[in-house]
């Protein structure tokens, strides 16, 4: 079981309205320079807001939602402060009631 950190948000708001596949291709090309491994993930319809845990999260998110995961807080964090309407939190999985969430990150 791993822990993730996430900001979620709206589909059109991460991925129209802010320039975050930017600020993700430029973090990745900073890994790769660095040799680091890739620890976020971004994810459209995050199969972990359909967890019981997360029904009250879901209902504050307008639909179709978008999530990007990661192992690192800071990066969360961070995209959080840059970001603004975000919601962020974190979650163990897999469990029980919680997918691996890179399951479907393909």
């Amino acid at each position: 079981m791993s822990t993730y950190y996430y900001i979620v948000a709206s589909q059109r708001f991460l991925l129209e309205e802010e320039p975050l596949e930017e600020v993700l291709r430029e973090r990745t090309r900073d890994y790769q320079e660095k040799n680091k491994s890739i620890d976020f993930w971004l994810l459209k319809q995050p199969a972990f807001l359909e967890s019981p845990e997360f029904a009250e999260i879901k209902t504050q998110v307008p639909q179709p939602a978008a999530a990007v995961v990661s192992t690192n807080t800071q990066f969360i964090t961070w995209l959080k402060l840059r970001l603004e309407y975000v919601l962020t939190g974190e979650f163990n999985a897999p469990s029980e009631t919680i997918p691996d969430p890179l399951a479907s990150a393909g």
